[in-house]
């Protein structure tokens, strides 16, 4: 603080004339500015040794040899690798060659269209190697069995086919949907799942899983190994029941059964076909008799009809009540049948295969999908509603495999 009075001042003595000012000596400065040496400065600027430099060496700092030329001296017939052609240089930079999205000053880069197509170039790729396993699948089934389900016509069956599939957020609002549909157990590539129950099927050495679009299929080899084995029975065959699954046979000649149950000295029953009159035939056969003879089996088939190569729904049903059996071929009734009732043979289901006289027979070759068990006998109407893929949702399965 002060009490109002400017401070007192020393005032400085003026510099002297001719001086530099204040903090340099007096007089002039010398030549070529304080700091240099007085005189005109030495060829060559101050750093370098006086003189011209020596005659034919490459400047300073480069010895001389004589007789030999200079390593970096370019001759007159060499092209000079730095020079740039005037035509080719670029014009002065500008913001708008640098624009970087937020920031004005040139056009932004179409990050959208980028994006769409490094996913088109990813679907690409996934939809060429699905489609390579594919056919090194179907060609090394059956002798090149490939099953076409382009027939199919969607048939589900109605209800919940998929339960167990996992949701999972799609979108901002919350919403879910079901997780992809997996054919079998999870970190388990050779049990497959059972979509309405609890039964795994374990496949043999020569059946495997081969996709088809968005599907799934078995394909067989007609070998012994060519099965499939559940954990369990699947069907209780003293009560009514009704099974079914999509086909596709590539054998010409022979028994080859889809579907059968038991492992002890003989089936309780078998899906597929057998020959009949000395042709192919699907065929629905239960056993009734203990010993599993012949002679106690009963027969529904269906004659006359495309056996090879042709994608068939094979539905057979068993009402316990009235004791009839009755086998249905593309949704229309082959035949039916009035039995004593089915034996109940020890032993789960099976996929591919039978058992004769205590040997397995009758193994199947091609393909086959949507296996499903009902624990009732379907009426003509359920078998139409489920050929057009209007079962409704009130009658489910209570096992399943290899749905679309």
């Amino acid at each position: 603080m002060t009490d109002g009075t400017n401070p007192q001042s020393n005032p400085q003595p003026e510099p002297a004339p001719g001086s530099g000012g204040y903090g340099f000596p007096p007089g002039p400065p010398a030549q070529g500015g304080y700091g240099f040496p007085p005189g005109p400065p030495a060829q060559g600027g101050y750093g370098f040794p006086p003189g011209a430099p020596a005659q034919g060496g490459g400047g300073y700092g480069y010895p001389q040899q004589p007789g030999q030329p200079n390593p970096y001296q370019q001759g007159p017939h060499q092209p000079d690798p730095y020079a740039q052609d005037p035509a080719a240089q670029q014009a002065p930079w500008s913001p708008a060659q640098s624009a970087v999205p937020g920031i004005p000053g040139g056009d932004q880069p179409d990050w959208e269209a980028m994006a769409d197509r490094s996913a088109a170039e990813r679907r690409k790729k996934r939809m060429w190697m699905l489609g390579g396993g594919v056919t090194v699948l179907a060609l090394l089934a059956g002798g090149g069995t490939f099953f076409l389900l382009s027939g199919d016509n969607g048939k589900q069956g109605g209800g919940d086919d998929n339960p167990s599939a996992s949701a999972s957020p799609s979108g901002p609002s919350g919403s879910k949907s079901p997780a992809p549909y997996s054919p079998t157990v999870e970190g388990d590539a050779t049990l497959l799942r059972d979509s309405n129950g609890k039964i795994g099927i374990r496949l043999g050495p020569d059946t495997q899983i081969a996709p088809v679009g968005k599907r799934f299929q078995i394909i067989s080899k007609g070998t012994a190994n060519a099965y499939a084995q559940a954990s369990e029975q699947a069907v209780d065959v003293s009560k009514s029941f009704t099974v079914t699954a999509r086909v596709y046979n590539s054998a010409t000649k022979g028994g080859r059964i889809a579907v059968s149950q038991g492992d002890g000295e003989s089936f309780s029953f078998e899906l597929g076909l057998d020959e009949v009159n000395g042709k192919q035939a699907w065929i629905f056969r239960v056993q009734t008799g203990d010993k599993g003879a012949a002679a106690t089996a009963r027969t529904v088939a269906a004659e006359g009809l495309p056996m090879v190569k042709t994608p068939t729904t094979l539905m057979a049903t068993y009402d316990a009540e009235k004791k009839t059996i009755a086998l249905y071929v593309e949704g229309k009734k082959a035949g039916e049948m009035v039995v004593p009732g089915i034996w109940q043979a020890p032993g789960p289901l099976q996929l591919g295969r039978s058992k004769h006289h205590n040997i397995w027979v009758n193994a199947w070759q091609g393909a086959m999908h949507n296996i499903r068990i009902y624990d009732s006998a379907f009426s003509q109407e359920q078998v139409t509603a489920y050929e057009e893929g209007k079962l409704g949702a009130a009658t489910k399965p209570s096992h399943s495999w290899l749905l679309t």
